[in-house]
């Protein structure tokens, strides 16, 4: 009989570290959550040739195949706070090569008329 878990563990999805070990954590997240999918996707071609009842398959597949959209879902959350942290590296890698007049929180000047 094949085990199935019954919950993932929560990934985090809230602003990552500065510099490259941000990158890293979300990189070995999103690898994490790909080789669950991939376990939870032979679980699921295992349970077709289980000798359990119909209807038990029946609730473990539905089981996985939940598991399996949750961690996509948090797959594409990554992925998307992945793209929007390299934008970010790309628009400051722009921003130094512009020079001086670059705008930036600390220097800023605020103009009354």
């Amino acid at each position: 009989m094949t085990t199935i878990q019954a919950s993932a563990p929560p990934i985090q999805t809230s602003g990552g570290g500065s510099g490259a070990s941000g990158g890293n954590d979300i990189a070995a997240q999103i690898s994490r959550i790909l080789n669950k999918i991939q376990k939870l996707t032979q679980q699921l071609n295992d349970l077709a040739n289980s000798p359990i009842s119909v209807d038990e398959k029946k609730k473990q597949q539905e089981l996985i195949q939940n598991q399996i959209k949750m961690l996509q879902a948090q797959l594409a959350a990554l992925q998307r706070q992945q793209a929007e942290e390299a934008q970010k590296k790309q628009a400051q890698a722009l921003g130094k090569l512009e020079g001086v007049n670059s705008p930036s929180d600390d220097r800023q000047i605020d103009i009354y008329i």
